[in-house]
């Protein structure tokens, strides 16, 4: 995946969240901010896009989005529950409509046979939308690549949403 098609995904995904009248918020862990830069690289972004959280930490995603000790003991950060909860926080601490987050393990190090690389967690919440859903990927290739695809699959996640 290019960048020019990702900034191309991303201008989507900003027209049909304007068209909505909706705001977007972003709770980031393994891509680092890097959904946040793709909308907001594009001029007019403030129309659709409130806030990103980069929870890099487990201290982070708890002090910042309300994610539970509990859930981050019980299943770990690189899971569907945690990025569930990810996404409900991001919505209840910002002013968006719908939410997405990443949590994963981009390698080259820190995989398990149960969590190998490339392994990453998305959730996405929609406001009055019920709760929060999650998918697991696996994606292949170095760091950069795995980054690359989770921000690629997160953004169409968002304006499949978006979409209704």
């Amino acid at each position: 995946m290019r960048h020019d098609t990702l900034t191309a995904l991303a201008t989507e995904v900003g027209a049909k969240l304007k068209q909505r009248g909706w705001m977007m918020a972003t709770a980031e862990s393994c891509t680092g901010g890097w959904v946040g830069q793709e909308m907001t690289a594009i001029a007019g972004s403030s129309d659709y896009f409130d806030r990103g959280f980069i929870t890099y930490s487990n201290a982070a995603k708890q002090d910042m989005l309300g994610v539970s000790a509990t859930t981050l003991e019980k299943f770990g950060a690189v899971s569907e529950e945690t990025a569930r909860e990810m996404a409900s926080g991001a919505l209840a601490h910002s002013a968006a409509q719908v939410t997405v987050s990443i949590t994963g393990v981009a390698g080259p190090t820190g995989g398990t046979p149960s969590r190998p690389v490339g392994t990453v967690c998305f959730g996405w919440a929609v406001r009055d939308g019920g709760p929060a859903d999650s998918v697991v990927k696996r994606f292949a290739g170095d760091r950069e690549a795995v980054r690359r695809q989770s921000v690629q699959f997160a953004l169409q996640g968002v304006l499949d949403r978006a979409r209704g």
